[in-house]
């Protein structure tokens, strides 16, 4: 490379206010790696989670817990009701005042979650005004969901846009509705209307990191992690939220665990089938979550070891100075 485009990058790259993306499948160790990263460039966390943004949802959200971030700020973590729905927009939205707070006080803001349409929405600043919801029409496919089941409402997405298939799960009722609803109104598949947004310019000067592992140790991992949440008692706060009224048509009782335990709770299937569930499909979810990290472009795969090879590249980056 030249050295007048060189310089021309600096001042492209310069001119872009800062962003880290620390992302990854469950269970590969974001949460310990993001502290660290934190305190080395002076940084504060934003969670990209869809479920420890939830109150009372510790134990199966796996939610960082103030004693464990080690003085790092952390937003948009234990901010919402079990009864608030949560979603992309509502994220980029909370997400985009918190980078405002943080960027005010000369800080970097750190990215850190594996729900990568989250990250994307608030990387690449995506544009949902075309997607606002028709209420008559997702009460429809939300009725035709509990009458006919939720794979039956997912073959109806896949009839129209089998590509989002392969990212959203059946069971996510929530997001199989509104890329069925997206399409109706459109006329265009959302999978399409977000791989254009993603072709946007970000307007961040953004180092993308994904951290990831060896594929068993990320599955043995899983299956101790859900143990251990069956041991800290999360049977009993998924009982907690049920006493509060919480049921499975809230989003946050969607989440996995959460789901699992409640049909447990309901004498709909055993505790030891519930644990299987759970592992098993947190195990096909950080598959998906893969497949989506390599769809992104301008990402950087690193492991654990590679704590000093990413604050070259912030360095690199011009994120954080030289030392």
């Amino acid at each position: 490379m030249s050295e007048t485009k060189t310089l021309q990058n600096s001042i492209e790259r310069s001119a872009k206010r800062p962003l880290v993306i620390l992302t990854g499948p469950t269970a590969v160790g974001k949460t310990a790696l993001s502290i660290s990263l934190a305190k080395a460039i002076n940084g504060e966390i934003i969670s990209a989670d869809s479920m420890q943004v939830y109150k009372y949802m510790d134990i199966g959200s796996a939610k960082i817990m103030p004693e464990e971030m080690d003085g790092v700020p952390h937003y948009l973590v234990d901010i919402l009701e079990p009864t608030d729905e949560f979603h992309v927009v509502k994220f980029q939205t909370l997400a985009k005042e918190a980078m405002e707070k943080i960027y005010a006080k000369g800080k970097i803001p750190i990215l850190v979650g594996g729900t990568g349409f989250y990250i994307q929405s608030v990387l690449y600043d995506i544009d949902f005004a075309q997607s606002e919801e028709d209420e008559t029409f997702r009460n429809e496919l939300e009725q035709f969901a509990k009458e006919n089941g939720n794979e039956a409402l997912f073959e109806r997405l896949r009839a129209v846009d089998p590509k989002s298939c392969e990212i959203i799960h059946a069971n996510n009722v929530k997001r199989v509705i509104r890329a069925i609803e997206f399409y109706e109104k459109t006329g265009k598949r959302i999978s399409e209307h977000n791989d254009e947004q993603r072709e946007n310019e970000s307007p961040y000067n953004f180092v993308y990191f994904v951290l990831n592992d060896d594929r068993t140790k990320i599955y043995e991992r899983i299956d101790k992690r859900v143990d251990k949440m069956l041991a800290d008692g999360l049977v009993e706060e998924v009982q907690h939220l049920k006493n509060m009224g919480c049921t499975r048509n809230l989003v946050s009782m969607q989440g996995l665990g959460y789901k699992e335990i409640l049909e447990y709770l309901d004498g709909e299937c055993t505790l030891e089938d519930a644990i299987y569930r759970i592992k098993r499909d947190t195990r096909h979810f950080a598959k998906r979550q893969l497949t989506w990290f390599r769809r992104e472009r301008d990402v950087t795969w690193v492991s654990r070891e590679d704590f000093d090879k990413m604050l070259q590249i912030l360095q690199t980056k011009e994120i954080i100075p030289h030392a």
